[in-house]
């Protein structure tokens, strides 16, 4: 089926398990997250996949092995699509594109393309156009200061000082989430931040080192 957007029944659930993040709450409610959440996007993820790559959905339990927070369930649906991202809460929808973190070794190449006199000006202009749009770009991690090896005065420190980077923008709920504009919004923030990801695919590209078991 065509992608139709969400109605008010999804941001409902997400509500619901907000106030009540229970495996009872979950399992009432299975269905509607099947039905209302899960389907539209799974639909929204296909007619996306044949110019921004196949998409894949994130498993809706949390991982609590190592969090102080032990609530099973994730207040959210995500999506991975390449180096882009889709999310829905209750607070409504929102999409993000790049690196959110980096491996030591990317993290080193990144540095080294920003302090560039070529790569990094570029990767400044691209990012500088985001802002009007409402696009912010962000990390997972922020140095207070220059890394080791970089001057605190350089021109472009603020992105030496991220550890990733990352765009990202949301949309507060409205009536246009229950209708295809859903999709027109994704697909205008995946273009304007297609720059930001190509800069990073050109200069930092995917980790050669082994994965921790």
């Amino acid at each position: 089926m065509a992608f139709r957007g969400w109605t008010d029944e999804a941001l409902a659930f997400y509500e619901g398990l907000e106030a009540d993040n229970s495996k009872s709450y979950w399992q009432a409610n299975k269905h509607v997250y099947e039905e209302a959440v899960r389907t539209p996007m799974e639909e929204l993820l296909a007619e996306l996949a044949p110019k921004w790559g196949d998409g894949r959905l994130f498993r809706p339990y949390r991982d609590v092995r190592f969090s102080a927070d032990k609530t099973p369930y994730k207040t959210h649906i995500g999506a991975v699509l390449g180096m882009c991202y889709v999310q829905l809460s209750a607070d409504g929808l929102a999409g993000g594109c790049g690196m959110w973190e980096m491996a030591s070794d990317q993290l080193a190449r990144y540095r080294e393309a920003v302090a560039h006199d070529r790569s990094g000006p570029k990767l400044a202009r691209a990012v500088d156009r985001l802002e009007p749009l409402g696009i912010e770009v962000m990390a997972h991690e922020t140095l207070k200061t220059a890394p080791r090896g970089y001057p605190r005065d350089h021109p472009r420190i603020e992105l030496l000082r991220f550890k990733g980077l990352a765009t990202w923008q949301d949309w507060p709920p409205g009536a246009w989430l229950a209708t295809a504009k859903a999709k027109e919004r994704v697909v205008s923030f995946f273009e304007a931040s297609r720059p930001v990801a190509r800069w990073l695919e050109d200069n930092v590209g995917s980790s050669t080192l082994p994965r921790e078991r």
